[in-house]
């Protein structure tokens, strides 16, 4: 019996657990997509070759990538443009259990075509603490003189880094689908 507890006594210890078997950290997940978007502006001539508008937008948002962040979201945005110094402007997507996505967007004075570039600076649910950027050009379909837009996003890409979620009930705010 004495040998038996001298072997045990002996045997080496399992190797302390590493992090990739155990909780997950953040993780940065790279996607591109697709966006259709509809709304109105309306525009403030400021002399001569000098134009601001101000923009309120919606539409859906399909991600794709082995790893994006979700697949589909209802996106809204709000924002200002003026074609001497830019465009600033901010966005939420909500996906289908109502969690969301808010980002900063900023584009140069060039306007339709030129690169726009979002920044996550935060989001609920599942999103809470997101980080990342993305970028994309923006293509008008359609312009009327009532202030109508319509339009896709081209070359939509970016990453954004999600902390591991707790699992969180879906909320009913805001989702696509979801009744008061």
């Amino acid at each position: 019996m004495p040998l038996l507890l001298v072997l045990v006594a002996c045997t080496p210890s399992p190797p302390p657990p590493t992090a990739s078997s155990g909780a997950e950290g953040p993780q940065e997940r790279h996607f591109t997509g697709t966006w259709s978007i509809t709304g109105n502006r309306q525009t403030l001539d400021m002399g001569p070759d000098h134009r601001a508008e101000i923009f309120r937008l919606g539409g859906s948002l399909m991600l794709a990538g082995d790893h994006r962040p979700g697949l589909a979201f209802r996106s809204d945005i709000i924002g200002l443009r003026d074609n001497q110094t830019g465009m600033q402007a901010r966005s939420v997507w909500t996906d289908e259990r109502g969690d969301q996505v808010f980002s900063e967007l900023r584009g140069g004075a060039g306007g339709p075509g030129h690169p726009i570039e979002g920044r996550f600076v935060g989001g609920t649910g599942r999103y809470a603490g997101v980080s990342g950027q993305y970028t994309f050009k923006w293509r008008a379909l359609v312009e009327s003189e009532d202030g109508s837009v319509s339009g896709r996003v081209v070359d939509l890409e970016g990453w954004a880094r999600i902390d591991a979620p707790a699992e969180t009930p879906p909320s009913s705010q805001g989702a696509i689908g979801a009744r008061p």
